[in-house]
């Protein structure tokens, strides 16, 4: 018994029970006492708010009550892993963001590891202590969140971790008598030497969306603006630099509209370069092990986290 709890995208409740019954029904099949039950399945109906619906039937809730239902099921277990696959995929937005809070706030009242299956990076991001991406079958890159944020291994990661995601762009790395400068059509910038592994031609170069800074000054950059996506907080823009197709964030107070040109700075220290040949990462990854290797030994002494498969 390896005493494994699982939630799935489709809740599998049997409609014919009612609330109770459903997180009751594994117990009764192991053979636990009445009086067992009765205390597991209320103290879990209790911890996520099913107290007024144990006696209702799946047809008479709602998506949201439903996934808390079948969570409850996996909770009376007591087990030692739970694993959690598409559990909000079902949802709506609304309720996803606050049944992943629920999640949330399960995970640190119970200390028990948690693995939680998604394609959504935001899930991944709010939800995991470490997070595992996987592609085809492979795992691209093991981290704590902000580390996959900061440094991805590879222009997969890097596309995937950020919303918006990161701007790709195809160009050269030179090494000239000044240092090194990146190549894309008409944009040229340098950068400080001594922080990419190797000196290769053909690159990938990203910078995020967020990154991308907008200045009152004159630069050597000039973004003409194509589209603009006022989200309340923040302004999403897409325009182009030097014939580049690049999308940025900028505050709500910067009011912008189609077919203005703004100066922006593409801050060297911001920037990410991938291999052509192999999508991986060309800075050093001194900076990588050093910053993981200090935070897995941290891990070490931490209680049991949860971690997040994209």
């Amino acid at each position: 018994d390896r005493n494994i709890a699982m939630v799935f995208q489709n809740y599998a409740l049997y409609p014919q029970k009612t609330v109770y019954d459903n997180m009751a029904f594994g117990l009764r099949v192991r053979g636990e006492s009445k009086e067992e039950i009765d205390r597991r399945v209320r103290s879990a109906a209790s911890s996520l708010g099913l107290d007024p619906l144990l006696e209702r039937r799946p047809r008479q809730l709602s998506g949201g009550q439903m996934q808390r239902v079948a969570l409850g099921r996996a909770l009376v277990r007591n087990p030692d892993v739970f694993l959690l696959d598409e559990p909000l995929s079902n949802l709506d937005a609304k309720l996803r963001v606050k049944t992943r809070e629920e999640i949330a706030t399960l995970h640190a009242k119970l200390g028990a590891t948690m693995i939680f299956v998604t394609h959504d990076q935001v899930e991944a991001m709010t939800l995991g202590d470490r997070i595992v991406i996987m592609r085809d079958g492979w795992i691209q890159q093991a981290g704590r969140p902000l580390d996959l944020y900061d440094r991805p291994a590879n222009a997969f990661v890097a596309a995937f971790i950020g919303s918006p995601e990161m701007n790709l762009i195809e160009g050269e790395l030179l090494r000239e008598s000044g240092g090194l400068k990146i190549c894309s059509g008409d944009l040229s910038l340098r950068l400080p030497d001594g922080e990419f592994s190797e000196v290769q031609k053909s690159v990938t170069i990203g910078i995020r969306p967020e990154h991308i800074i907008r200045t009152e000054e004159s630069s050597d950059f000039e973004m003409v603006v194509s589209l603009v996506e006022q989200i309340g907080a923040q302004t999403y823009v897409l325009g182009t630099i030097l014939g580049q197709k690049f999308r940025a964030v900028f505050a709500r107070d910067d009011v912008l509209a189609v077919g203005d040109k703004i100066s922006v700075d593409l801050p060297a220290q911001r920037l990410h370069l991938f291999s052509r040949e192999n999508g991986g990462t060309l800075r050093l990854s001194k900076s990588i092990n050093e910053t993981n290797k200090g935070r897995e030994d941290h891990d070490q002494e931490k209680i049991k986290p949860m971690e997040v498969q994209g």
